[in-house]
C-alpha cells in the first residue's frame, strides 16, 4: 500500500511536469502553424489501474494503449468506470482485423490512431456501424503512415496517403477522419536538423489538404513520444503520446517487478537533456 501511494504521488508530479513542457513547446511554435492546443495522450500500457486513476485525478483525460486485450481489461475495470467517467481511450498499437470487434466494444473509446490500410478502414467502418448501431456518433480515426520506411514499422506507404484518406471520407460514413499519425525512427539525432519523419508527416498533411480541399486546422498530426514530444509540438504536432516519463519504465513479463518510478526531475533529465541542447540549434521548417 505504501509503495502504491508513493508511485501515485510521483505520477502526479511527473504529469504536471510534462503538461508544463507541452505548454511551453506550444508557445514556441511559429505563428504560421494552426493554433491547435496539443493533446497529451498518457500512454499507460503495462501500468496498473491505480496509476491511471491517479493521473485522471490530476486532470489527465486522454490515455493510450497499444494492446487490444489490455485496453479491454482496463477500460472495463469497475474502478476505472466509477472513478474516471470522462476518460478518453486512444488505441495506438497495431490493429489486426480479427481484433476490430473486440476493440470497438471498449467503453469510452475515443480514437483509433492506427488505421493503416483501406481494408482495415472498411472493417472498422462496418464493425462500428454494427457494434454501435444505436449511436449516430462517428468514430474518430487517424491514418498511420510509415514515414521512416522501416519494415519493422506498421503504417501506410506515404505515397498512398491521399487515396486512402479520400476513400475514408467518401466510403466510410461511420468514421470521422481526424488526422495522420506516425511513430517514426527511434533515436533520431536532432543535431542533424528537424526530424525527417515529422517533416514527412507535415508534407503529407499538406498534400491531403490541397488534394481533398480540407482546412489545415482540421487535420491533426499525432507524432512525438517521451524523447521528442517537445520538438514534435514545435514543428506542428497536435497529439503527442507520452508514457515512460509520466509512469516510469514499462514492466514486461521478463523485467524486474515493482521497478520504482524515478522523480520527474530525473526522468526529464535522462530523456530530454541531450535533445533539448540539440533542439536549441534547430530552425523549424514551416509549411
Amino acid at each position: 500500500m505504501w509503495k502504491a501511494v508513493v508511485m501515485s504521488e510521483e505520477v502526479g508530479k511527473a504529469l504536471q511536469s510534462v503538461v508544463e513542457r507541452v505548454n511551453q513547446a506550444a508557445a514556441r511554435r511559429p505563428k504560421t502553424l494552426p493554433a491547435l492546443p496539443p493533446r497529451l495522450v498518457a500512454v499507460s500500457k503495462t501500468k496498473p489501474t491505480e496509476l491511471v486513476i491517479e493521473a485522471y485525478r490530476q486532470g489527465q483525460r486522454d490515455f493510450g494503449e497499444n494492446y487490444v486485450n489490455e485496453l479491454v481489461e482496463k477500460a472495463s475495470d469497475p474502478q476505472i468506470l466509477e472513478s474516471c467517467p470522462e476518460i478518453q481511450w486512444h488505441f495506438i498499437g497495431h490493429l489486426q482485423k480479427n481484433n476490430v470487434n473486440k476493440l470497438l466494444g471498449v467503453p469510452n473509446l475515443f480514437m483509433v490512431e492506427t488505421v493503416d490500410s483501406v481494408k482495415l478502414a472498411d472493417k472498422v467502418n462496418s464493425s462500428w456501424q454494427r457494434v454501435r448501431a444505436a449511436s449516430t456518433q462517428r468514430l474518430k480515426i487517424m491514418v498511420q503512415i510509415n514515414t521512416s520506411g522501416e519494415q519493422s514499422k506498421h503504417g501506410l506507404p506515404p505515397e498512398e496517403t491521399v487515396t486512402t484518406v479520400k476513400h475514408i471520407l467518401s466510403q466510410c460514413n461511420a468514421l470521422h477522419f481526424t488526422g495522420l499519425m506516425t511513430i517514426g525512427r527511434y533515436g533520431y539525432d536532432l543535431s542533424k536538423g528537424p526530424n525527417p519523419d515529422f517533416q514527412m508527416l507535415l508534407s503529407r498533411r499538406q498534400e491531403v489538404c490541397d488534394g481533398l480541399k480540407l482546412p489545415l486546422e482540421e487535420v491533426e498530426l499525432s507524432m512525438g513520444m517521451s524523447s521528442d514530444f517537445e520538438h514534435a509540438i514545435e514543428v506542428g504536432a497536435t497529439n503527442v503520446r507520452v508514457g515512460s516519463i509520466i509512469f516510469g519504465n514499462r514492466e514486461y513479463p521478463n523485467s524486474a517487478p515493482n521497478t520504482p518510478i524515478p522523480s520527474p526531475e530525473k526522468r526529464s533529465k535522462v530523456v530530454s537533456e541531450e535533445a533539448a541542447k540539440k533542439m536549441a540549434h534547430l530552425t523549424v521548417s514551416e509549411h
